[in-house]
This record gives C-alpha cells, sequence and structure tokens, in this order.
C-alpha cells in the first residue's frame, strides 16, 4: 500500500511540474508577442531621455504593461484552447503523446487567468499608473524608491476607496451577506468586485460588437483592392499625385521665403507625407492582379457576411433554448471532462466555427472600441504613443477580453461551460438579464448589419455611375433607383 501511495504522489508531482511548464512557457510566449507589439506602439522619446529615473520608471511600468496585455491575449484563447484541446482528445483518445492535455491542465490555466486578471486591473495597473505620475514626497530623497512608496500609498488608498464602494453596493442589493467581516477579503469581496468589472466588461462588448460588426466590412475593404465597377484607381491615383505635387511645390517655395511660418512648414510636411503614403499605396493596388481584384473583395465581403448572419443565428437559437430548456443557461463548472463528447452538434466541424467566431467576435469587439466616438483618442499610434494611453489601452483590452469568455457563453456560441471562478458571477444565473442580453445583442447586430448592407451599396452603387459628383444640395436620399439604373444602362451602352 504504501508503494501505491508513493507511487501516486509522484504521479501528482509530476503532473503538477508538467502542468506548471506548460503555463510557463504558454505565459512566456504571450509575453515575447506583447511585448513586441507594445513597442511597436511606443514613443521612444519617452525611454531614451537624459533623465536616468524617468527611463527607469517607465521601462517598469511598461514591463507591467506588457505582462497585463499577454494576460488578455491568454484571455482571449481560453475558449479556443479549450474547445480544441477536446476536439484533439476525441480524436486522439489513447495517443501517448497527448497524454499531457487534460482537464486539470485546462482548469489550471483558467484559474490562472482569473487570478492575473485580477492582479491587474485592482493592483499592477494602477500602481503603473500611479507611478508613471508620483514624484516622490515633498521633502524626501528623490529617486525610484520614493515614486514607489508614493504609488504604494496611493494604491492603498484607492483599494481603501473602492473595498468600501464595493461594500456599501454589496450591503444596498445582499444586506445579509455584507455583514461579514473582513476576513472574507479575498473569498467574497475581491471575487464581488471581479464580478462587478466583469459585468461592465460584457455590457461594453454588447455595446462594442455590433458596432464592430458593422464597421469590420468597411475596414476590410480599405484593407483590399476593391474591384474596378466600385473604385477607378487610375483617377483617385492622378487626384492624389497632383496633390502631392502642388504640396511640394509649396513647400520648396516655402523653404525660400524669410517669412514662413515654421508652424505652417511642419503641418505641410505632415500632410504630404501622408498624401504620399497614400499614392504609394494607391500604385502597389493598381498593381494588383485581376485575381486579388476581382475575386478577392467579394470574397472577403461574403466571408464577413455569413460570419456575422451565422452569429445573429446561433444568438436566435439560443434565445429558443433558453425559452425551452433551462440547460442552457450559462453556469460554472469544476471539472471540465475533456475527451468525452464534443461541445458542437456539428462535431469537430462544429467545434472550428465555433472558434473562429470567438475570435471574430473578439475582433470585432475591439474594432467597434476604437471605432466609437467615446474610445477614439485611446487609438495607439506606431512610435507616437505615451505611456499613459498604453496603461488605458491595455486596461480596457484587458477588461474586453476577460468578459469573452462570458460573452461567448451567454450568447451561446458556445456549450463548453466556464470553468473556476468565472462560473461564480452573481448574476449569470438571472434568466431575465441573460435572455434580455441575447434579444439586445440579435436587435443591435441586425439592425447595424441591414443599415450597413443597404447603406455600402447604395454608396458603391452612387461612386460607380458617378453620381458622387452631382452638387452638394442633392441629397443622395433623393436620388431615385431608377436613375441609378437607367445611368448604368447607359454607362454600360
Amino acid at each position: 500500500m504504501e508503494t501505491d501511495d508513493v507511487s501516486v504522489r509522484e504521479q501528482l508531482f509530476h503532473n503538477r511540474v508538467r502542468e506548471t511548464i506548460i503555463c510557463v512557457l504558454l505565459f512566456t510566449c504571450l509575453y515575447m508577442v506583447a511585448y513586441l507589439i507594445l513597442t511597436h506602439f511606443k514613443k521612444t522619446a519617452e525611454f531614451v531621455t537624459d533623465d536616468v529615473e524617468d527611463a527607469t520608471v517607465n521601462k517598469i511600468a511598461l514591463w507591467l504593461c506588457t505582462f497585463t496585455l499577454s494576460v488578455a491575449v491568454c484571455a482571449v484563447l481560453l475558449l479556443p484552447i479549450s474547445i480544441l484541446s477536446n476536439e484533439v482528445l476525441l480524436t486522439f483518445p489513447q495517443s501517448y503523446y497527448m497524454q499531457w492535455l487534460n482537464g486539470s491542465l485546462i482548469h489550471g490555466l483558467w484559474n490562472l487567468v482569473f487570478l492575473f486578471s485580477n492582479l491587474s486591473l485592482v493592483f499592477l495597473m494602477p500602481f503603473a499608473y500611479f507611478f508613471t505620475e508620483s514624484e516622490g514626497f515633498a521633502g524626501s530623497k528623490k529617486g525610484v524608491m520614493a515614486r514607489v512608496y508614493e504609488a504604494v500609498v496611493l494604491l492603498l488608498l484607492l483599494a481603501l476607496l473602492v473595498l468600501g464602494i464595493v461594500w456599501v453596493a454589496s450591503a444596498l442589493l445582499h444586506d445579509n451577506i455584507a455583514r461579514k467581516s473582513l476576513y472574507d477579503l479575498w473569498e467574497y469581496y475581491l471575487p464581488y468586485l471581479y464580478s462587478g468589472i466583469s459585468l461592465f466588461g460584457v455590457l461594453l462588448l454588447l455595446l462594442c460588437t455590433p458596432f464592430g460588426l458593422s464597421r469590420m466590412f468597411s475596414v476590410t475593404g480599405s484593407l483590399l483592392v476593391k474591384p474596378r465597377l466600385l473604385e477607378d484607381v487610375e483617377d483617385t491615383l492622378s487626384c492624389t499625385a497632383f496633390e502631392e505635387d502642388s504640396l511640394s511645390r509649396k513647400l520648396k517655395s516655402g523653404s525660400r521665403t524669410s517669412c514662413w511660418v515654421k508652424l505652417n512648414m511642419e503641418v505641410m510636411k505632415k500632410e504630404y507625407l501622408t498624401v504620399q503614403s497614400k499614392r504609394i499605396a494607391l500604385e502597389m493596388r493598381r498593381k494588383a492582379s485581376p485575381w486579388q481584384r476581382n475575386l478577392g473583395y467579394p470574397l472577403a465581403m461574403l466571408v464577413l457576411l455569413a460570419l456575422t448572419v451565422m452569429c445573429v443565428l446561433m444568438v436566435c437559437f439560443n434565445v429558443l433554448e433558453l425559452l425551452l430548456d433551462e440547460t442552457a443557461m450559462p453556469r460554472g463548472m469544476e471539472d471540465p471532462h475533456l475527451g468525452m463528447a464534443s461541445f458542437s452538434m456539428f462535431g469537430s466541424l462544429g467545434a472550428a466555427v465555433q472558434v473562429v467566431l470567438i475570435l471574430y467576435l473578439m475582433v470585432s469587439s475591439v474594432v467597434g472600441f476604437y471605432s466609437s466616438p467615446l474610445f477614439t483618442g485611446l487609438l495607439p499610434r506606431a512610435q507616437d504613443t505615451n505611456l499613459t494611453q498604453i496603461i488605458a489601452n491595455c486596461v480596457s483590452l484587458l477588461i474586453l477580453s476577460s468578459a469573452l469568455p462570458v460573452f461567448s457563453r451567454t450568447l451561446g456560441i458556445t456549450r463548453f461551460d466556464l470553468l473556476g471562478d468565472f462560473g461564480r458571477y452573481n448574476w449569470l444565473g438571472n434568466f431575465y438579464i441573460v435572455f434580455l442580453y441575447n434579444m439586445l445583442f440579435a436587435g443591435l447586430t441586425s439592425a447595424s448589419l441591414i443599415k450597413t448592407v443597404t447603406w455600402a451599396v447604395q454608396r458603391e452603387l452612387i461612386r460607380a455611375f458617378g453620381l458622387h459628383r452631382l452638387p452638394l444640395t442633392v441629397s443622395r436620399s433623393t436620388v431615385p433607383f431608377r436613375l441609378l439604373l437607367a445611368s448604368g444602362l447607359s454607362k454600360i451602352q
């Protein structure tokens, strides 16, 4: 019996070491990717300064932002990794090389992401912001440690303020539970706080994702070469070249004028560089092959339309299931039981579609977030994003990504139940909240899709038939469809 107990303990020890190594390797890879992304957007002048203290503080804050962004990316990959792991174990149930892929590893990964998300949102990102803005207490010796002390004190004050708000909120909603002692801080108040943050993230996804789904068509269209029917590249290129030549002559004449204002010269140079980059992009689009021009754009639009319609249909089907079956409600589970059954009725193909839809919804939510008027100022620019903007972007992306598993399960995109503390949110068991959330998402997405498709078709027809050259007093809504057809027929003839 002792030999059996030792072998069991050794097996548990080896399993724990193996899971730790896999998680460390995964986070290391994601950290490197996040660091490369932030390095591409950061403002180099803030890290290469004569003040060694400021440069050190900015580097430490950048490391904390890198950690937060890597946690956000891992939160996005939670559901895809879990779904694909289940399908791999179903395909290779007895494979020796797949023994490391088990429910314990996936469950531990969910717990780590939940822990690091709490740590980043509640402690690391506020500390990074206070650290970059602090200068040390008055009368204290200047240095990095003085700024650390001030940032820690401000963080403690903020933590007390947030804890008081959470206690008051819990007292208003759950009077009997709120009378617990502060010894339940870790077991009750922090999960309660993260539940509120997650609810805010899910509501933010509800607003950003439908808008992002409609914006995906225009964003993708700007990256691809449109067919000649929808875009006259030659005409646009000639106008851009003329504008570039005009700006170049103005810059040369201005450089020889003594009274030229320096500010105007800087603005003119930026405008010239913008027009020049636009001309280069147009020249590359003109050199595109007929296959890329006539097949790539329509296929991309059809794929986006199919993915969006599929999301709406799955949400509508989930609404019907919510009315008929209680198991459609999102809930948590302790043991994922990987390799037992597929989480899609269509097998591996359905699971692959679920992964694609989850990633598509995340990309759409990010596009909608940065396209909304409230958050347009947060849009990062290459080599020109200050550290405060980087911190705000990391916090925003972490809130969106940590709410993505709850968002996908609530909408019925996947049947993979939430693991660990992700399934402990108080509002997940409320049928009215879940049902109303599904109805709002389906309605907003359908309205945005219909508006985008109808306006896009009308705009492209007007541009293709030359009606955009009409006077500004002629509204496009006053142009009848018969005029479009008549213009098109005359153009064909």
